[in-house]
């Protein structure tokens, strides 16, 4: 399945119903994937983003220490689907000299990303469905974020349904 490398730009909030979004840029190009998450997935990534430590371990700090010990490791993640509203996501990880896949949610795969420093990939196919393409050469991050506002503020999970 074709895949292009995407990085988190950044978490924000829809205007409408306070949902939390992970926003994921393509590494190459100007083409920005909205993805809605949960609150704890959003806390997660942000808290790890932004180098926070908290007294106890978080799931995800749990699961990748639980990882660690057992000698396994995340190598990349990657949004390969939409499907009914909903982004699928699998998370590959390293284990006795192989590979093997495992079904996540996208939230939650990337809350596991930042910590293991793994690549995050978006398949081709959900770009093209569902990604919004800023066309300047250059990109002005402040236009770019205040377009982005503007579009949360009249967006819903629901405008991503495909036509039935």
């Amino acid at each position: 399945m074709p895949m292009q490398e995407m990085v988190i730009y950044g978490v924000s909030f829809d205007m409408v119903g306070k949902q939390p979004i992970v926003l994921l840029k393509t590494s190459e190009g100007n083409k920005f994937l909205p993805i809605w998450i949960g609150h704890p997935e959003a806390a997660a990534i942000l808290m790890k983003l932004q180098g926070a430590a908290t007294p106890r371990p978080m799931t995800h700090d749990l699961v990748t220490d639980m990882l660690s010990h057992l000698e396994a490791r995340v190598t990349r993640i990657a949004v390969t689907e939409l499907r009914d509203n909903t982004f699928y996501a699998m998370i590959t990880l390293q284990v006795n000299g192989g590979e093997i896949e495992i079904d996540s949610r996208p939230s939650d795969a990337i809350a596991l990303a930042v910590r293991a420093d793994a690549p995050i990939f978006a398949a081709d196919a959900v770009i093209e469905e569902s990604a919004i393409e800023f066309e300047h050469e250059d990109v002005d991050e402040d236009a770019i974020v205040e377009e982005f506002r503007k579009f949360l503020e009249d967006v819903s999970p629901e405008d991503f349904t495909q036509g039935e």
